[in-house]
This record gives structure tokens, sequence and C-alpha cells, in this order.
């Protein structure tokens, strides 16, 4: 399948050529008969209707099907077959950390995004922000859909019960163990700790060399690191010693969504924007919710940042070898994030996109308004994603080796340092370099 892949994007290279060079590329896409598929999870189903209006207007005798899909399911397909099976959607969205893995099998076309960045319009910064994440080698194969980070849920009472001010920065270290919850030994979550301290999981450099700060002996991590680890070790004795669930992986969510309803011990909730409807039923009362950004959550006295995550919108690389199809494809992507239906697209998909000032969002439920805030200012302070698929090891690694120190009870921050050192170790040990 792959060779027979790799034939089809050699011809599709061709076919390309010839269309732009007929300079009728506009004219004859408006006038063939196209079929689509586009990828859609089934409650954003309203949303792209009404994209798929408009893009019919444009071409006529376009048919646009939908996939009814979820995005990682969709996703998950694709990585057991490959992108000629009919079940893969002509368009669909992926997440920024699978980007590399779907371009090792061959299943994205090369986008100019660029282009259709400046004809989308919005944009202040294509490359330093979620585009420049989606493109492998100096290709780009996806278009930028929609940005995420963490930020903090407060719970207007449960601060106030425990004096907790965030109007001002809060510092995790010197709250009581339970007054800010989250899940640490997730990586997704720790990894805003780390930030913190400037501590790489994992990095590679321009050579392809692999490197990982957890490597080092402890002595020769930098201060701020060590104090990193100290409060991190501190914030696990307390919850042992107290004897919560939050270091348990599977039964964590349900002790801080238990803690976080009004009149539990957890003030503040890191989550990130899709966690909105869950805070919702958790404290009913919306006018109990307040939303901070993250990085007005300090450890060590340094702002919590997170990843400038995201997903982006692809076009499956059997799609190159129609030059009709890969113009109605993108006037689809085109489409669903046009600014103008930005407010739409946040009410039936919770999406936030990156390319609209927050003022877009003007009429959006209160709440919902300051979810995005938060989102627009985590995610303009947060800094890229390592998108090399080996920091697809870094996940089970960290949250092993932190889950280990309830059974191997370190007595110091050191010991607990030297666990993750371990893991870290092994794991290296697997990398090829």
């Amino acid at each position: 399948m792959k060779k027979l892949l790799v034939s089809l994007l050699i011809a599709t290279t061709t076919l390309s050529v010839i269309g732009c060079s007929s300079g009728k590329k506009e004219e004859g896409a408006a006038n063939k008969d196209v079929a689509l598929s586009v990828q859609v999870e089934e409650t954003w189903l309203p949303y792209y209707e009404t994209v798929k209006e408009t893009v019919v207007k444009k071409y006529p005798k376009a048919k646009i099907e939908f996939v009814k899909m979820g995005s990682f399911d969709h996703l998950d397909v694709i990585d057991k077959t490959d992108a000629t099976n009919k079940d893969v959607a002509d368009v669909f969205s992926l997440s920024a950390d699978r980007l590399y893995g779907l371009a090792k099998n061959q299943v994205l076309a090369s986008l100019d995004t660029e282009k259709m960045a400046e004809e989308v319009g919005g944009f202040k910064d294509f490359k330093g922000g979620l585009g420049g994440n989606l493109q492998v080698d100096g290709e780009y194969l996806a278009f930028p859909y929609n940005i995420e980070t963490l930020l903090g849920f407060v719970n207007v009472a449960n601060a106030k019960a425990s004096g907790i001010d965030t109007t001002k920065p809060v510092e995790m270290t010197t709250l009581k163990y339970n007054q800010l919850l989250s899940v640490v030994h997730d990586a997704w979550f720790g990894v805003a700790i780390a930030n913190s301290a400037n501590f790489e999981f994992l990095s590679k450099d321009a050579d392809g060399k692999f490197a990982s700060d957890a490597t080092k002996p402890w002595a020769e991590l930098t201060s701020e690191q060590q104090k990193m680890f100290e409060g991190l070790f501190n914030y696990w004795k307390a919850h042992n010693e107290g004897k919560t669930t939050l270091w348990d992986k599977d039964a964590a969510g349900g002790y801080i969504d238990e803690q976080f309803k009004t009149g539990g011990t957890d003030a503040i909730k890191i989550d990130g924007p899709w966690g909105t409807p869950a805070v919702k039923k958790l404290i009913p009362d919306e006018k109990n919710i307040e939303i901070t950004p993250l990085t007005n959550i300090t450890f060590n006295g340094k702002p919590l940042t997170h990843w400038k995550g995201g997903w982006g919108l692809g076009i499956n690389a059997r799609v190159e070898e129609d030059a009709a199809k890969m113009e109605v494809a993108t006037a689809f992507i085109k489409e669903l994030v046009n600014p103008a239906n930005a407010k739409e697209l946040f009410k039936v998909t919770g999406k936030v996109l990156e390319n609209v000032e927050p003022s877009a969002y003007e009429g959006v439920n209160e709440l919902d308004r300051k979810v995005i805030d938060a989102t627009y200012e985590g995610y303009k302070n947060a800094v890229a994603r390592p998108l090399f698929s080996e920091y697809g090891q870094v996940w089970a690694t960290w949250q092993n080796s932190l889950l280990s120190w309830s059974a191997k009870n370190p007595a110091n921050a050191e010991a607990a340092y030297n666990e993750v050192k371990a893991g870290f170790d092994a794991m290296m040990g697997t990398i090829k370099q």
C-alpha cells in the first residue's frame, strides 16, 4: 500500500502542475463534478452543514458528504490502515501531535497554507503560531483549526472560604495541598510546571540528537529545576499523608471533581477550554465560576505556561491527484475557519480560532467569553510544542515515574527525582540517535 501511495503522489504532482499551468483552475473546479468526504463529529454537524451550504454555492456541482466519526477515532482508523481506505475522509481534523505520524505514513497532502492564511485573514504571526507547528521538513501538511492550552477554573465560593484572591497571582506551593488540584503526574498538565522551570522532558536539536533534562544527575539540575522537584515532592507527600486519591491515575479525576464542587476543598481546577461543559455541571450556578489565565498561577514564583497546542485540518494525500477536488477541499477548510464564523464555530464546537480578536466573540455567554479570553491569554504566553514522534514516549515515562513515588516512598526531593531519572534513562535507551 505504501508503494502504491508513493506512486499516486508522484502522479499527483504531475497532474497538479498540468492543472496549474492551464490557468483555468478556478473555472474548471467550479464546473466539475466533485465528490468530497469530510470527517465531522456528531455535535459539530450544524456548523459543518452551514459551511457546506456556503461552499456549494461557489461549487454547485460539488457533492459533499460527511463521515460522522470522532476525530481521534478517525485518526485511529488511519493509523491502522492508510490514506486509500474508503472509510478515511478526504478532509479531516487532526491534533498537532499526530502530524509527524501521519506524515511518516504519507497520509497528508501538501498545502500552500501561507497563501491560504492570507486569503482567510486574521493571522498575526502564522509561522510563530499554530501554523508553524503544522509543517514537517518545511512542508505544510495541515491548516490551523483551533488553539488549545490550559487555564484555571475557579470556584468562587471555595476560594473565598480559603482566603484565596485569584485576582492576584496564586502561588501553588504556598497553598494547602488540596486547594489547587491538578493531575501533575499526567505530562499534559505536568508540562506546565516543567516549563516554568525550563525543564525539558525531551528535546531534539538541529542535528536530530535527542536529550532530556531528566537524565541529568541531581547536582547538575539548575536550582530552579531542583526547586521544581521539591515542590512536586511536597505536593505528593501531602496527598500521600492525607490519603487522597490524586496519585491514583484512575481515581484522580473523580477526586478532583468532587472537591471542586461548592463546599469542597478545591478552589482552582486546572483544565482546558474543553472542560467548560463538565465544570458547568459541577457548579450549576455560573456566577460561582470564575476563570483565571494559567499564567496567573505560579510555581516557585514562576508563571505556569503550557504549549501552543491545537488542531489542524488536513487533506487526504489521495486527493492531490484531482486538482478540482483539491480546490473544493481547500475552500471547505477556509470556510471552516472564516473569522466571520468564529462565534458560531465556538457555539457549536467549543473551538477557539487563532486568527480572530477576542472581540469577535461579543454576545456569547459570559462564562464562555471568559474561557475564550483566558485561552487567548494562555496561548499567547505558551511555548511551541514538541511534535516529533519520539515525544510520544514521554507520557507514560513521566506518569509512571511520578506514580511510583507512592510505592517507593522517597525520603526527599532528590530521591523522588532519581525515580524520574531512572524512568527517563530507560526511555532514552530506546530512542535511536
